[in-house]
């Protein structure tokens, strides 16, 4: 089981909503959302990771925002690459040496493509990576969240990223069963706008949706009532406007992703061997990626599926940590493709 690390570098969790560089000297080395502004003007990129971040619904005309990683995948290729190159140059700043050349792990969604498996591999190449090796991202997750995936036992993993979340059962190094749904963080700030829009004839951005849900955001179950003041466009005045919305309207608004992702986890553990499901009841499931911080998520799955759910000890770099260790499990892990 032990392995040479000498031939790694460093880990990236290429994320819909943020990217991730770990590194085997210093662990996490980067964390920044994964948002580039483009002057549409000159073609050229303003800004990468956070600072694009703090100008998103900020920006003058002639800047745009762009996403260019939609649903786990790249959505735009040359946009994808500059925005590593960048990512790259500033991981090395933090890490104190320049990163020529690195051999690199970056994960996958599980539900991908060839072709998509491809343009994820030909972006890290041109961004500049000698080596590059591909991870499902259920099995990175489960690395990083410290289960013991080279055992014959059951491990469950629900990993709710930004744009998709995917379900899995690893056992002796290997994916069982998986499944993989394109909703995950970015679904639950839609669906907030969507509501207050339609409630409230109230434009508000993606920030204010996401502050909206980690403050009075909870998954289905009764808990004390809470309000919060927010700010955004009347659509009927075109003036700004003030409303107080509840966490009763907010859990209703998220009631429709959350079913559909309690769907997917009862659909993997429906494809479960009857030998590993006994290790299921015992052993339960864990919650990584940022979608499982949403409050009372724990507590709703437990209570739907009848086992013991909890949450990763970081469930935001969980899938960047398992990048990294994911090295000495290389021979054994099927679910990695190179």
């Amino acid at each position: 089981m032990l392995s040479n690390l000498s031939n790694f570098d460093i880990g990236i969790d290429l994320g819909t909503a943020n990217i991730l560089v770990y590194s085997r000297h210093k662990g996490i080395a980067l964390n920044e959302p994964s948002v580039v502004v483009v002057d549409t003007t000159t073609k050229n990129i303003v800004a990468v990771g956070a600072e694009a971040y703090e100008m998103v619904g900020k920006t003058p005309e002639k800047f745009v925002t762009i996403r260019p990683l939609k649903d786990g995948v790249i959505a735009d290729f040359d946009i994808t690459t500059e925005m590593l190159k960048n990512i790259l140059r500033k991981a090395s700043k933090k890490l104190g040496f320049a990163l020529r050349k690195p051999n690199v792990v970056v994960c996958i969604p599980s539900g991908s493509t060839s072709v998509e498996r491809r343009a994820i591999h030909d972006a890290v190449k041109n961004a500049g990576a000698k080596k590059i090796t591909l991870i499902e991202e259920p099995v990175a997750a489960a690395i990083g969240a410290g289960m013991p995936i080279d055992e014959p036992v059951a491990n469950v993993v629900v990993d709710i990223g930004g744009g998709n979340t995917e379900v899995a059962i690893i056992s002796f190094g290997g994916v069982v069963s998986c499944h993989s749904i394109k909703i995950g963080g970015d679904r639950l700030d839609e669906d907030i706008i969507q509501y207050v829009r339609k409630e409230y004839n109230v434009l508000i951005g993606e920030r204010t949706a996401e502050k909206i849900k980690m403050e009075i955001g909870y998954a289905l179950i009764d808990h004390e009532e809470q309000f919060m003041e927010i700010r955004g466009r009347d659509l009927v005045s075109g003036l700004p406007k003030t409303i107080k919305l509840s966490s009763y309207e907010v859990r209703n608004a998220l009631k429709e992703p959350l079913l559909h992702i309690l769907e997917a986890i009862r659909a993997t553990l429906e494809d479960c061997p009857a030998e590993l499901s006994g290790d299921i009841v015992d052993r339960g499931v864990i919650l990584t990626g940022g979608g499982s911080l949403l409050n009372g998520m724990e507590e709703w799955l437990s209570k739907e599926i009848v086992v013991p759910v909890q949450l990763a000890e970081n469930p935001l770099e969980s899938v960047a940590i398992g990048t990294g260790k994911a090295i000495p499990y290389m021979n054994k892990l099927q679910a990695a493709v190179k």
